[in-house]
């Protein structure tokens, strides 16, 4: 994609976006639908598209940030002052100069604002758009060059010159219709967000609302039947003119409060139901105190109450998985909820050390959690590990020495990066059977990790530690040997993570980031688990094909010839990453992203933004998840976002009950298939499977399969509605 064609697309996304973020979308259906809406009153449309026009051409010219200025972020507080302005005066010249300045204004104070609150990571809101519509219509109400607009007052006749006898008979057939009165207050109070007071808007909008989020749809209705039940209740009157005007305040509260900035769940709709009474009180007292100025109330009361609400919960002590803010925005309540819930079960470990079992090769646990002999009370979050022959022996000959014991003398490495904070390294090995209560805990290391994460070995043989205090470790370095110092019968390694850097120092419950469990001649993967008691595990070994192949550095182009897909014989794609430092494959062709986290051992794609139809999107859901060793018929579970995979037709419906419960889930499996050789591998083939669910009944299934050689992903091939579609590695990278 060239500059120029890039920059436009910016441009234009910039244009529509500022009309569906009024309702915090950037859903472009939606923002057509509002676009045309607003020139219902053709006047006050072209005053609010100039405007946005304005305001996109600046933000471009002064170099502002193009994603966010594309996101509509900076634009939609302007199109609503061009509205607001457009109602009021008689479209011309003088009106056009007025809206520039206007636009320019707002933009000021929207950068200004997101520089002021927005390092507290606070919405601006539109609170933009409040100012700067109080300064030009108390300034101009001195312009005797700008005249009041008298549109509306001969409707029918200006409804004729825009749409003729039919929109004529449109607007009388929707007056006629008999709602009930909570229902014709809340769509002129949908209409009253683009500065007009029509059914029509309002049902209009609605509709717009409902395309774009289900969630969203019913949190509008729930606010405001939550405040009409309220207003009714203390005696005032929300279907006059004033309160219906700004009756919108209640549906914005809801939608911002219920399903944007907070993710949407049980609390989050209790907490809408408690602050909308709230909202009310603060609209129906400013009202009164603007009154006195001449000014409108406008979405003041919004503004207010959800900048409070969500402020106070910077201040919470512990953080919510229950009542959660969005700290990244998808633009839509359904995908904040399905992907929050997904990275919540897949990444909740994510801010935890990687700490890792600290050997090579397969251990047996003889002593768990809560163990039968030593790890009890405050040192029961610990592990003792030793080496067992397949006759479940750990010992040869007669096991009468230190050295007859498998683990005695093996390597013991650096379970993650570190700094070495203590070492005891000069007590003897016992003979077996005897033990030394003296010197309890052993020759030991104890390594920090990161601020109050520490972890201890315990027992190593005397004189085999290989650092010393104050030096640097990372993840796998040989830093001692395996003995049988301290407490400890037989040979063997005592394993823990604690809170303080001393010997003696209580353990704490922490998970072993990633390891696989040997049962025979089958395997499981685990992740930031606890291994038991009789379990044998090891690390992660990776196999260098897959490192190769799954190692997707950035610069790298993937491309491969294509079968059996549409008009498509070559494929590309090249990895980047964004101002964040976040990793992803970009399309040349379609321009599809997927973004990854990648480590020594594991691959896994987190999100895919563009066309689902691309073969990006049929790679990301084939290779979800891989983990870089090769165990044989191991399988690898997890769960996309069901907001990415699930059939439409269903999830659509689902929406509308998912912050309560969830009834479809996306299952995602790799199975390691076959490998050509284990100790010079040339070859590898790998299956996954995407399974969508619901109510406990398979809906759709769809099949990967994945051909690891030498120089990398050799071939990736699935079937798509009957058609067997197969991407190959072109010779030439």
């Amino acid at each position: 994609m060239t500059k120029s064609r890039e920059n436009t697309g910016y441009f234009l996304s910039s244009i529509l976006n500022s009309y569906s973020q009024v309702f915090f979308s950037t859903n472009k259906t939606f923002a057509v639908i509002l676009l045309l809406v607003t020139f219902y009153d053709i006047y006050a449309g072209l005053a609010g598209l100039f405007s946005v026009v304005i305001t996109s051409s600046v933000a471009f010219i002064l170099n502002l940030n193009k994603p966010t200025t594309a996101k509509g972020l900076y634009g939609f507080n302007s199109l609503l002052v061009g509205l607001g302005l457009g109602i009021y005066y008689s479209f011309g010249w003088h009106l056009l100069l007025i809206v520039f300045l206007a636009a320019l204004l707002t933009f000021f104070i929207s950068v200004s604002l997101q520089g002021i609150i927005g390092k507290y990571n606070l919405p601006y809101l539109s609170v933009p758009f409040i100012f700067s519509l109080w300064i030009f219509i108390s300034a101009t109400r001195n312009f005797e060059a700008l005249g009041i607009s008298e549109r509306g007052i001969y409707t029918l006749n200006e409804l004729y010159q825009v749409g003729g006898d039919t929109l004529i008979r449109i607007h009388e057939y929707f007056n006629a219709l008999k709602f009930p009165k909570v229902v014709t207050t809340y769509f002129i109070s949908l209409s009253a967000i683009l500065f007009q007071y029509s059914i029509l808007t309002g049902m209009v909008v609605a509709l717009g609302i409902l395309i774009y989020s289900r969630i969203a749809f019913s949190l509008s209705v729930i606010g405001f039947t939550v405040a009409y039940l309220f207003y009714g209740f203390i005696g005032a009157n929300i279907t006059e003119i004033d309160y219906s005007y700004i009756g919108f305040n209640y549906i914005l509260t809801a939608i911002a409060l219920g399903g944007f900035f907070v993710i949407p769940s049980v609390r989050s709709y209790f907490w809408v139901i408690v602050l909308i009474p709230l909202v009310a009180i603060v609209t129906i007292s400013l009202h009164s105190i603007f009154l006195e100025l001449k000014l409108p109330v406008y979405s003041l009361p919004f503004n207010l109450v959800v900048l409070l609400f969500l402020y106070m919960l910077k201040f919470r002590t512990e953080y919510s998985y229950h009542l959660a803010e969005a700290y990244y925005q998808y633009n839509a309540p359904e995908k904040n909820l399905y992907i929050f819930l997904n990275n919540t079960e897949r990444f909740r470990y994510a801010n935890l050390r990687q700490i890792k079992l600290p050997f090579f090769g397969t251990w047996d646990v003889s002593q768990g959690h809560n163990g039968s002999h030593t790890h009890k009370n405050e040192y029961r979050y610990a592990w003792d590990f030793i080496i067992l022959d397949k006759n479940g022996k750990q010992y040869k000959n007669e096991g009468n020495y230190p050295d007859d014991y498998y683990c005695f003398g093996k390597p013991v490495i650096a379970p993650d990066d570190g700094t070495v904070e203590m070492t005891v390294t000069d007590i003897d090995d016992n003979i077996i059977g005897q033990v030394n209560l003296q010197d309890n805990w052993g020759n030991t290391i104890i390594i920090k990790h990161g601020d109050d994460t520490y972890s201890k070995l315990n027992h190593l043989k005397k004189e085999s530690i290989t650092v010393s205090e104050g030096d640097k470790v990372k993840y796998g370095q040989r830093i001692a040997q395996c003995g049988n110092s301290g407490r400890s019968p037989f040979p063997h390694l005592h394993f823990q993570v604690q809170e303080f850097p001393f010997i003696g120092s209580a353990t704490i419950d922490y998970p072993i980031s990633n390891y696989v469990v040997h049962d025979g001649n089958n395997y499981s993967f685990e992740s930031y688990k606890i291994p038991s008691e009789n379990q044998k595990v090891s690390n992660i070994e990776a196999n260098e094909l897959l490192k190769n192949a799954f190692d997707f550095t950035p610069g790298k182009i993937l491309k491969f010839n294509v079968s059996g897909y549409a008009n498509t014989n070559v494929v590309s794609w090249e990895i980047k990453v964004d101002p964040y430092n976040e990793t992803y494959m970009e399309c040349n062709s379609s321009g599809a992203i997927a973004y990854f986290k990648q480590d020594e051992n594991q691959f896994q794609f987190t999100y895919f933004e563009g066309r689902k139809n691309s073969l990006l999107y049929y790679f990301f859901l084939g290779c979800f998840r891989v983990q870089k060793g090769f165990y044989q018929d191991l399988v690898l579970n997890d769960r996309y976002p069901v907001s990415l995979v699930f059939p439409r037709s269903i999830l659509w419906a689902h929406d509308f009950i998912s912050p309560f419960f969830r009834l479809v889930r996306s299952e995602y499996s790799m199975k390691y298939l076959e490998i050509d050789d284990y100790m010079n591998s040339g070859s590898i083939r790998l299956q996954s499977d995407l399974k969508n669910m619901f109510m406990k009944q398979q809906v759709n299934s769809m099949s990967f399969e994945i051909i690891i050689q030498k120089d990398g992903l050799e071939q990736f091939e699935f079937n798509k509605k009957g058609k067997q579609i197969k991407l190959e590695r072109c010779e030439e990278q």
